[in-house]
């Protein structure tokens, strides 16, 4: 115990004399005396604080000790997981937009059934539809452009008002565009000249077909320049029973529904009839009156449905008619495909208004009425099987 006391006073004294003289530490460490001497005395006479024990588990510091990439990580002490703030949560990833549906086209492509290949074939096609391009005659109008886009709206594809792949893949014809027709007596013994007057108009026992060109383009909804074009070597002067035509191959629509409801568009001339739930049953190219006063904008209704009917012809509606001016009396037209209101009559509540055919369907949609709604003999046909009395009829702008 002496001889400690002794040698730490030795020690006290060195490092007082050595401090006076600024040479402590560095004499002290190469005289090992710092190794020798331990403890807090040690920790004073150099100087310096000792740092306090650390009370971190000796785990801890270990793990703050990088360790060797083959060697297994060490689990975040329980303290570090408290206070680490959770990861955020991924945003969703937005749902992919679901693909347009492209039906696929027949396997046999070069036999029948098929899509359709051309405008002459989807005219065709669109007619099985309930879907109208006025008078087939295989060019690309505006008619036709109305009727395929109507046909888009009712498959509920793009609307582009053109024959695009997935319209075409969704027309299918099953046979050849165009078949024989064979003239029969029966069509010849219809036709009969139609007076050019009101007043010989109503002598007339049937204001039928004049010519057998209009006879067979109307009974197979083309158009009389069309037929010409596919029978060049026809004399149509000169056509007797058993002559064989070309005409277009067209099957009649296939509805059955009642429309619920008609639509006409002044703007687009043309008129769409629609079941309950709103789904397009049938489209037609429209006439509308020529005076902007004579167009009934709002609602109507069906009051009369007139298969074939005759015509009341009233001077007071044809101003311009001299013949109507002199003879100043109303005169009855008898039925017939060449009577001013065609083959059907469908009254409306307005009086005097209604919707009917023509003598000249290639003029629908594209000269104006006195104020009536006029289709081709055919849509109005097809039309009268749709409506009824009561049937609702929107005109809009």
């Amino acid at each position: 115990m002496g001889i400690w006391l002794l040698g730490m006073a030795a020690v006290a004294f060195a490092a007082w004399w050595f401090h006076q003289k600024g040479q402590v530490l560095p004499l002290m460490h190469r005289a090992g005396l710092l190794a020798a001497v331990s403890g807090p005395a040690a920790s004073a006479a150099s100087g310096a604080v000792a740092p306090a024990p650390s009370r971190e588990p000796a785990r801890k510091e270990e793990e703050a000790r990088p360790t060797r990439p083959d060697s297994p990580p060490t689990e975040s002490p329980p303290e570090a997981e408290a206070k680490a703030e959770p990861d955020p949560e991924p945003e969703p990833e937005p749902e992919p937009p679901p693909e347009a549906f492209v039906p696929p086209a027949p396997a046999n492509i070069t036999g029948f059934p098929r899509p359709v290949r051309d405008v002459l074939e989807a005219q065709i096609a669109l007619v099985r539809h309930g879907i109208s391009s006025g008078p087939i005659d295989g060019v690309m109008g505006s008619q036709t452009g109305a009727a395929l886009e109507a046909f888009q709206r009712q498959c509920r594809l793009e609307l582009t008002a053109r024959l695009t792949p997935e319209t075409r893949a969704r027309l299918i014809i099953d046979a050849g565009p165009l078949m024989p027709y064979r003239v029969t007596a029966e069509d010849l013994a219809r036709l009969q000249p139609v007076s050019s007057t009101w007043l010989g108009k109503s002598q007339q026992s049937r204001l039928d077909y004049e010519t057998i060109l209009e006879c067979v383009a109307e009974k197979h909804r083309a158009s009389q320049r069309f037929l010409e074009r596919e029978n060049g070597a026809v004399d149509w002067a000169h056509v007797s029973a058993g002559q064989v035509l070309l005409v277009p191959r067209v099957t009649a629509p296939t509805n059955t529904f009642q429309a619920a409801f008609l639509r006409i568009s002044l703007a687009g001339r043309t008129l769409e009839a629609f079941d309950y739930q709103d789904h397009l049953l049938a489209h037609f190219p429209c006439s509308i009156a020529r005076s902007v006063e004579k167009r009934p904008v709002g609602r109507l209704e069906v009051v009369t449905v007139i298969e074939d009917p005759n015509y009341t012809f009233n001077p007071v509606i044809y101003p311009e008619s001299a013949e109507g001016r002199r003879l100043g009396r109303k005169l009855v037209v008898p039925s017939g495909p060449n009577n001013p209101v065609g083959v059907a009559w469908i009254g409306l509540s307005r009086p005097g208004y209604g919707i009917h055919g023509t003598p000249v369907p290639e003029l629908v949609g594209r000269t104006e009425s006195h104020g009536c709604f006029r289709l081709a003999n055919w849509d109005a046909s097809y039309l009268l099987k749709l409506v009824s009395r009561g049937t609702p009829v929107f005109v809009e702008e």
